[in-house]
């Protein structure tokens, strides 16, 4: 019985809502229910680097924080999501997926032209 309860619990999916920093230590992102009932999650920027700021700009994104950069990203499996990703400093949108490494790593992959150009980062929980 407490083995059974044990694979249970190893197998129970971890959570992705909480504010989560790029490898870059230059944007916060703020995971949380998107509040449509769908029970999809989405991410916005809570704060930037002065340069991430800069750049987002340039590519045309005025005010970043506050910005929604995680898009109605919805489960696929066990510790992973799809949904769409924006990348401000190139002003463009494209297919994502996100993955849960551990309770403190997610990896965000977004590819564009058909899963032929892709590039993941990781990002780290910051503690509430």
């Amino acid at each position: 019985m407490i083995v059974a309860a044990l694979a249970l619990l190893a197998q129970a999916p971890m959570s992705l809502e909480g504010s989560w920093i790029n490898d870059r230590s230059s944007v916060v992102v703020k995971i949380r229910s998107c509040g449509n009932g769908l029970q999809a999650m989405c991410g916005t920027i809570q704060s930037a680097s002065d340069k991430a700021q800069a750049d987002a700009r340039r590519a045309g994104t005025n005010e970043l924080v506050g910005t929604e950069v995680l898009h109605e990203f919805v489960a696929i499996g066990l510790n992973s999501w799809s949904g769409t990703l924006f990348v401000p400093d190139l002003n463009r949108r494209s297919k994502a997926r996100v993955v849960l490494l551990d309770d403190n790593r997610l990896r965000v992959r977004g590819c564009a032209v058909g899963n032929l150009f892709c590039k993941s980062q990781i990002w780290s929980r910051i503690p509430e």
